[in-house]
Protein backbone atom coordinates (compact mmCIF):
# COMPACT_ATOMS: atom_id res chain seq x y z
CA UNK A 1 0.00 0.00 0.00
CA UNK A 2 2.89 2.17 0.85
CA UNK A 3 4.69 2.00 -2.37
CA UNK A 4 1.32 2.78 -4.51
CA UNK A 5 1.16 5.56 -3.03
CA UNK A 6 5.24 6.42 -3.16
CA UNK A 7 4.73 5.48 -6.84
CA UNK A 8 1.03 8.14 -7.60
CA UNK A 9 3.11 11.07 -5.91
CA UNK A 10 6.46 10.13 -8.00
CA UNK A 11 4.09 9.93 -11.08
CA UNK A 12 2.47 13.55 -10.32
CA UNK A 13 3.47 16.43 -12.61
CA UNK A 14 6.47 18.49 -11.44
CA UNK A 15 5.56 22.67 -11.88
CA UNK A 16 8.73 23.99 -13.24
CA UNK A 17 9.80 27.51 -14.48
CA UNK A 18 12.23 29.06 -16.01
CA UNK A 19 15.12 31.36 -15.21
CA UNK A 20 13.09 34.43 -15.87
CA UNK A 21 9.77 33.46 -14.10
CA UNK A 22 11.71 32.55 -11.58
CA UNK A 23 13.62 35.94 -11.31
CA UNK A 24 9.59 37.72 -11.68
CA UNK A 25 8.12 35.34 -8.93
CA UNK A 26 11.01 36.46 -6.65
CA UNK A 27 11.39 40.11 -7.41
CA UNK A 28 15.03 40.05 -8.46
CA UNK A 29 16.98 39.90 -11.55
CA UNK A 30 17.85 36.93 -13.70
CA UNK A 31 21.43 37.29 -12.93
CA UNK A 32 20.13 37.20 -9.48
CA UNK A 33 18.77 33.57 -9.96
CA UNK A 34 22.11 31.92 -12.03
CA UNK A 35 24.14 33.53 -8.96
CA UNK A 36 21.52 31.74 -6.48
CA UNK A 37 22.11 28.61 -8.50
CA UNK A 38 25.43 29.10 -9.28
CA UNK A 39 26.67 28.76 -5.10
CA UNK A 40 24.06 25.97 -4.75
CA UNK A 41 21.53 28.42 -2.96
CA UNK A 42 19.11 27.13 -5.80
CA UNK A 43 18.26 24.02 -7.18
CA UNK A 44 17.85 23.51 -10.69
CA UNK A 45 18.03 21.51 -13.59
CA UNK A 46 19.61 22.07 -17.21
CA UNK A 47 16.87 21.29 -19.07
CA UNK A 48 17.53 20.91 -23.35
CA UNK A 49 17.73 24.15 -24.38
CA UNK A 50 17.51 25.87 -20.82
CA UNK A 51 17.24 25.68 -17.14
CA UNK A 52 14.30 24.37 -15.39
CA UNK A 53 13.60 25.20 -11.90
CA UNK A 54 10.98 23.43 -9.24
CA UNK A 55 8.29 25.34 -7.56
CA UNK A 56 8.85 24.00 -4.33
CA UNK A 57 12.78 24.20 -4.67
CA UNK A 58 11.72 28.30 -5.35
CA UNK A 59 10.20 28.35 -2.60
CA UNK A 60 12.17 26.83 -0.26
CA UNK A 61 14.86 29.09 -1.90
CA UNK A 62 12.81 32.06 -0.98
CA UNK A 63 12.29 31.35 2.62
CA UNK A 64 15.97 30.44 3.43
CA UNK A 65 17.78 33.75 1.44
CA UNK A 66 19.49 36.10 3.26
CA UNK A 67 17.39 39.01 4.66
CA UNK A 68 18.81 41.73 6.29
CA UNK A 69 15.92 41.36 8.76
CA UNK A 70 17.27 38.30 10.20
CA UNK A 71 20.91 39.29 10.68
CA UNK A 72 22.77 38.49 13.66
CA UNK A 73 25.36 39.81 15.55
CA UNK A 74 27.11 37.90 18.30
CA UNK A 75 24.15 35.10 18.28
CA UNK A 76 21.26 37.72 18.94
CA UNK A 77 19.05 39.73 16.46
CA UNK A 78 20.39 42.47 15.43
CA UNK A 79 17.07 43.98 14.28
CA UNK A 80 14.53 42.69 17.25
CA UNK A 81 11.79 45.21 16.90
CA UNK A 82 10.03 43.37 19.86
CA UNK A 83 12.97 44.43 22.09
CA UNK A 84 12.34 48.19 20.21
CA UNK A 85 15.72 47.85 18.19
CA UNK A 86 15.74 49.10 14.24
CA UNK A 87 17.12 49.42 11.20
CA UNK A 88 18.34 52.74 9.57
CA UNK A 89 16.04 51.97 6.90
CA UNK A 90 13.07 50.62 9.60
CA UNK A 91 13.95 54.32 11.26
CA UNK A 92 13.51 56.67 8.02
CA UNK A 93 10.48 54.36 7.11
CA UNK A 94 9.09 54.99 10.59
CA UNK A 95 10.21 58.84 10.49
CA UNK A 96 9.20 59.44 6.60
CA UNK A 97 12.74 60.24 5.36
CA UNK A 98 15.70 59.64 3.76
CA UNK A 99 18.06 56.72 5.30
CA UNK A 100 20.57 59.51 4.09
CA UNK A 101 19.15 61.96 6.97
CA UNK A 102 19.00 59.11 9.19
CA UNK A 103 22.51 58.32 8.52
CA UNK A 104 23.60 61.96 8.79
CA UNK A 105 21.77 62.50 12.15
CA UNK A 106 23.61 59.71 13.87
CA UNK A 107 26.84 60.72 12.40
CA UNK A 108 26.49 64.43 14.06
CA UNK A 109 25.02 62.96 17.10
CA UNK A 110 21.66 64.13 16.55
CA UNK A 111 20.16 60.92 16.81
CA UNK A 112 21.92 57.75 19.03
CA UNK A 113 22.68 54.85 17.47
CA UNK A 114 25.29 51.64 18.09
CA UNK A 115 27.11 50.03 15.86
CA UNK A 116 26.71 46.45 16.05
CA UNK A 117 29.30 44.65 13.32
CA UNK A 118 28.60 46.32 10.46
CA UNK A 119 25.25 47.65 10.47
CA UNK A 120 23.97 50.55 12.70
CA UNK A 121 21.18 49.84 15.50
CA UNK A 122 18.77 52.48 16.70
CA UNK A 123 16.48 51.79 19.33
CA UNK A 124 12.83 53.01 19.59
CA UNK A 125 13.30 55.07 22.70
CA UNK A 126 15.81 57.41 20.51
CA UNK A 127 13.56 57.40 17.32
CA UNK A 128 11.00 58.84 19.36
CA UNK A 129 13.09 61.65 20.88
CA UNK A 130 14.87 62.36 17.61
CA UNK A 131 11.57 62.93 16.40
CA UNK A 132 9.98 64.72 18.78
CA UNK A 133 12.98 67.04 18.98
CA UNK A 134 14.38 67.54 15.29
CA UNK A 135 11.34 66.80 13.58
CA UNK A 136 8.50 67.82 15.84
CA UNK A 137 6.75 64.54 15.34
CA UNK A 138 4.99 62.31 18.01
CA UNK A 139 5.59 58.96 17.09
CA UNK A 140 2.56 57.19 19.18
CA UNK A 141 0.88 55.91 16.71
CA UNK A 142 3.39 54.83 14.09
CA UNK A 143 5.32 52.02 16.40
Amino acid sequence: MNTENKTSLDQRPRKVVSITEAARINGVTRQAIYVAIKQSKLKANKGLKTWEINIEDLEEYRRNRYSRTKSTYKGQLLFDNSKGFYSVNQVSKILGVEAQKIYYATRVGALKASRKGAAWVIHIDDVKEYGEKHLNMSLQKAV
